[in-house]
């Protein structure tokens, strides 16, 4: 049975890989070049300093995480946050996303957030239905703002009301 958590150093390797895959081969993550371990290091200790989760999917070794922090740096956004959530290649599809999607919501409503916003790739059809059974809406949609593997991308944000 698969526990969530919150992540530790111990676990930046897997993150480290959960992350680099997503950028190497896929359309989740609009970043180009690989990350490092230390580059995941400064991420991690940013969002801690900044008392945002980094929680972990764990069932015999990390199978995905999630964090979420400021949506923009404004103070007027204090109260919304925007969310991500990454599994394994071989995890998904296993309630991993569900399950960390679920645990960052929940933390978000303790720490008073009232908003929670994704930005999610048009043509990422399983996110855009996980979203929307969570509760999730779109709330808008930006045609070809992003560009990754040689094509535009639309991005689509969704929103949950906390």
């Amino acid at each position: 049975m698969a526990t969530i958590r919150p992540a530790t150093e111990a676990d930046l390797p897997a993150i480290l890989a959960i992350y680099n895959d997503a950028v190497t081969k896929t359309t989740a993550i609009w970043n180009e070049a690989p990350s490092d371990l230390e580059g995941r290091r400064v991420w991690f200790a940013t969002r801690r300093e900044a008392g945002f989760p980094v929680l972990v999917a764990d069932e015999g070794g990390v199978q995905g995480y999630g964090s979420f922090g400021q949506f923009r740096p404004f103070e007027g956004y204090r109260h919304t946050v925007e969310h991500s959530v990454y599994v394994l290649d071989e995890a998904q599809g296993k309630g991993f996303g569900r399950m960390l999607l679920q645990a960052l919501i929940e933390e978000a409503r303790r720490l008073g957030k009232r908003v929670m916003i994704g930005a999610i790739d048009a043509s990422n059809y399983p996110s855009l239905a996980l979203h929307e059974t969570m509760g999730f809406e779109e709330a808008g949609r930006l045609p070809g703002v992003g560009e990754k593997f040689g094509k535009r991308l639309d991005l689509v944000l969704v929103q949950l009301n906390l």
